[in-house]
């Protein structure tokens, strides 16, 4: 989609965050949140008073969109656009491994130490219930006798 090419009532009806996204992806390079989002003002015809006072709110929500990542340049991009490197030093033999990862990777050792403690939890379990099993269940009848 082409947000410059989209007329006004179209437009309105976007968040700032989405068109912001749509010129990222359209012009292939980084901006600077004032670039930005003066592009967008632009796009919607707010006055430059209106976009002083809405371009902070307008980069807490860019903050907070997992869609945008902030370059050391203090530009935006798009997340898409940038790969993870990880880099994984090995004291032992001073070699530096590095690694491609994604957002959703779950290193092993973490992993490793979230399950030992759910089967902790569930060793102890075991030992409450055979504590229980001697328990007789009375009703309020029985107890009255």
């Amino acid at each position: 989609m082409n947000v410059r090419e989209l007329p006004l009532e179209e437009l309105e009806l976007l968040s700032y965050t989405d068109i912001a996204y749509e010129l990222l992806k359209l012009d292939k390079k980084p901006k600077t949140t004032p670039v930005l989002f003066g592009e967008v003002c632009k796009l919607l015809e707010i006055s430059e008073d209106n976009m002083l006072e809405m371009i902070g709110d307008f980069y807490t929500t860019l903050t907070t969109d997992k869609r945008f990542l902030l370059l050391d340049s203090a530009e935006w991009d798009l997340r898409e656009s940038h790969s993870v490197k990880v880099v994984i030093e090995d004291d032992e033999e001073d070699d530096v491994v590095e690694e491609e990862s994604s957002e959703d990777d779950v290193p092993e050792e973490i992993e490793d130490e979230a399950v030992a403690s759910d089967t902790d939890d569930y060793d102890n379990a075991n030992d409450d219930m055979e504590d229980l099993e001697d328990l007789v269940v009375v009703t309020e009848e029985e107890m009255d006798e």
